[in-house]
């Protein structure tokens, strides 16, 4: 470990950093420029990280120096929940303390980046800003059942670390840029997490709304503005005009939701399909045709929902429609189309009794049917030509003013977007993908880097970090957010390059402080665990946590007092175990214990959690059966582990270190003081260890 207390500090004043208050208002829209790092001399730290330089001329202007380094198994619990979202097992903490080398802690930095559990923990907040879910929103909230193939991609993208540029590419243009990638369209998926309010009956005002959703996610989460405080009129601070919002929002304005095939071919598959599909045809085309007349009075009786304008574009034939038509033909479709209801009901009786015969043939037949090929939600557009945007008057979607054409924001280029449309997209979305993801682009690197810094010490240089603008927070210390904005970009996107760079710095590696943070880092902010990491902290200590990776999403077991029908716990018990970024995102639904510690709705972006002291918090961890569960598992693992001393042990698996002597008296005392079996007392120091401030706070 390197000594981070600084003794003297030399700081030549032509390097003097920049004080925030001397920042021009519009500071976001401006070039990065790349400073020159402060040239800061330490007899104690002779060559210390670009960050630090930044910071530590900060403190000397305040007359401050860095904490003291925090001791190393603290050090290595907070670097392997912040990279990983995990405790540090006892065999790695020993491991580290013992290992006495120069670069001990670059290599735990190294294996920690290296690890699939990175990309599991760093999608978290990346699936936070996007809203991600898997069901609708609304009343109905209906499921997304494919939505998972998109957080799988986050979290590949991740731990492969994906250049940055790349990543939003894809997500915004997958489709157009490369066609031919499968994980490039489920990258589209982005587009598609707007909620979805689908049996609406205004379709043009719910058109809007998903455009809107979509140009305000865009703008906030890879922008890090508030572009949509321009939807009604020109932004009230920022260089933000309300032509510049439908400019933005027209390279979305062709957009065409879709779900397409993913994985590689399978003709052995395809040709058993065909083949269940000849055997079974007789049956239904029997079943079609007894449920059509009742099929055909369900759509009429669902039409006549809708106005005759909207009603009437099912009478006119695909190849007619105009744009708009078919955007709003297909929302009609969607809520007309009775193909997935029951329409038994209705049936004569002789008609019913046929309809069941057929059905559970069809059902008995449907055992051997090979599965459908995989899907994922993805986005595309309508074709070469899209709908017109117009501005509309105050933000009213049936008040449209004049027809405006896909531009950028003129506050940094004004001018129009050169689209080069394809046969089958219009070639918007990756004109706008490549001006966002440019290096000349100065609000996309420097939003990205604060929220890696943001991840790291729990607020950004900028706290408000889908607001870099005039309101918004002015940057604790802007010459470093531009030197780490020019630096990702020269190290040609990479993430990881950036988190490396933190982790490391002696800023990061400094001792906790529950004193007030000032924005100057002159120590580490003392962070409680989101619910996803302290789920996934129960779960480690006791032994249980399954650390299969991908697939479809789980849903734990709900408390007991808590019933839900679209919620029905995994049959796998191995599997209701795994780790929390896979349990099941519905909107209307949130897992109790991820809500309950402040975990967003994800109906709309979220760029920063807050964090809350509240008393159903402590009542659910002392009184909630499933953490009850946990205790008691963390009780047989560790006498199984250390019959002698089982309290030690489970002292060690939750907190991470051996207990002091005191610690130790304490722990036997309290095993002599319970009055039940031996196991239940273990059980109950076990359940006291998971309420302790330690185990629920990373210093």
């Amino acid at each position: 470990m390197r000594p981070f207390a600084l003794a003297v500090l030399l700081v030549l004043s032509a390097a003097a950093p920049l004080p925030a208050g001397d920042l021009p208002a519009e500071w976001a829209y401006k070039p990065v420029r790349r400073p020159v790092v402060p040239a800061v001399l330490s007899t104690e730290y002779p060559a210390p990280n670009p960050i630090d330089r930044f910071i530590l001329a900060r403190l000397h202007q305040a007359g401050r120096a860095y904490s003291a380094p925090a001791d190393k198994r603290t050090l290595l619990r907070r670097v392997t929940f912040d990279l990983t979202g995990l405790p540090p097992t006892p065999a790695e903490a020993d491991a580290f303390v013992k290992d006495e080398s120069a670069d001990a802690y670059e290599k735990v930095v190294d294996r920690l980046l290296a690890s699939p559990a990175f990309g599991e923990r760093q999608a978290l907040w990346w699936l936070d800003l996007v809203r991600y879910a898997e069901s609708d929103g609304f009343k109905a909230d209906d499921p997304r059942p494919d939505a998972w193939r998109y957080r799988d991609y986050v979290i590949r993208s991740f731990n492969a670390d994906k250049p940055y540029d790349r990543f939003l590419k894809e997500q915004l243009a997958g489709d157009e840029l490369s066609p031919g990638d499968p994980d490039a369209l489920v990258a589209t998926g982005f587009l598609r997490h707007y909620p979805d309010e689908y049996n609406a009956v205004n379709l043009e005002q719910r058109r809007q709304e998903i455009l809107n959703d979509i140009a305000d996610t865009t703008a906030a989460a890879f922008l890090g503005i508030t572009l949509g405080c321009a939807k009604c009129h020109d932004h009230k601070t920022d260089p933000l005009t309300q032509a510049d919002y439908y400019r933005f929002q027209a390279f979305f304005a062709g957009y065409w939701p879709t779900d397409v095939a993913v994985g590689k071919a399978d003709p052995a598959a395809d040709a058993k399909r065909a083949a269940w599909e000849q055997r079974t045809a007789a049956t239904r085309a029997e079943l079609a045709k007894l449920e059509e007349p009742y099929r055909r009075k369900e759509s009429v009786r669902q039409r006549g929902r809708f106005s005759d304008e909207y009603a009437g574009i099912l009478d006119i034939p695909e190849a007619k429609r105009t744009p708009l038509e078919r955007q709003l033909g297909a929302m009609v479709f969607k809520q007309v189309d009775s193909r997935s209801a029951n329409v038994s009901g209705g049936m004569k009786p002789d008609e019913r009794e046929r309809w069941r015969a057929l059905t559970a043939e069809l059902a008995e037949l449907g055992k051997d049917k090979p599965a459908d090929p995989p899907r994922a939600m993805a986005m595309t557009d309508l074709g070469p030509d899209c709908p017109p945007t117009r501005l509309l008057k105050r933000g009213q979607w049936n008040k449209p003013g004049e027809e405006l054409v896909p531009g950028y924001l003129s506050a940094i280029d004004d001018r129009d977007a050169e689209c080069k449309p394809t046969a089958t997209t219009s070639g918007r979305r990756a004109a706008l993908a490549e001006w966002i993801a440019s290096p000349k682009n100065p609000l996309t690197a420097r939003a990205v880097v604060n929220r890696l810094w943001q991840g790291h010490f729990g607020r950004g240089i900028v706290a408000s970090a889908s607001d870099l603008g005039v309101t918004g927070d002015r940057p604790t210390h802007p010459e470093l957010l531009d030197w780490l904005a020019s630096e990702l970009v020269e190290k040609k996107w990479s993430l990881n390059h950036v988190h490396r760079l933190i982790v490391t710095s002696a800023a990061y590696q400094q001792q906790s402080g529950a004193e007030t943070d000032d924005g100057l880092f002159g120590h580490y902010p003392r962070r409680r665990l989101d619910g996803e990491a302290l789920r996934d902290a129960m779960l480690a200590a006791a032994g249980l946590l399954n650390p299969k990776a991908g697939g479809p999403s789980i849903f734990p077991e709900l408390p007991a007092e808590l019933k839900a029908a679209n919620w029905k716990p995994s049959a796998d018990p191995a599997e209701r175990n795994r780790r929390s970024v896979y349990v099941a995102v519905r909107r209307n639904l949130r897992y109790p214990l991820f809500g309950l510690f402040d975990s967003p709705d994800r109906n709309e972006t979220c760029a920063r959690r807050f964090v809350t002291t509240t008393a159903p918090q402590a009542l659910t961890l002392l009184n909630d059966g499933i953490v009850l569960g946990y205790a008691k598992a963390l009780a047989v693992r560790a006498a199984k582990e250390d019959a002698a001393d089982p309290a030690g042990r489970a002292f060690l698996l939750a907190l991470g270190r051996p207990p002091s002597t005191e610690e130790t008296a304490r722990l036997a005392a309290f095993l002599e003081r319970h009055t039940g079996k031996p196991a239940d007392a273990l059980a109950d120091l076990c359940h006291a260890l998971l309420n302790l401030n330690e185990f629920l706070c990373v210093d």
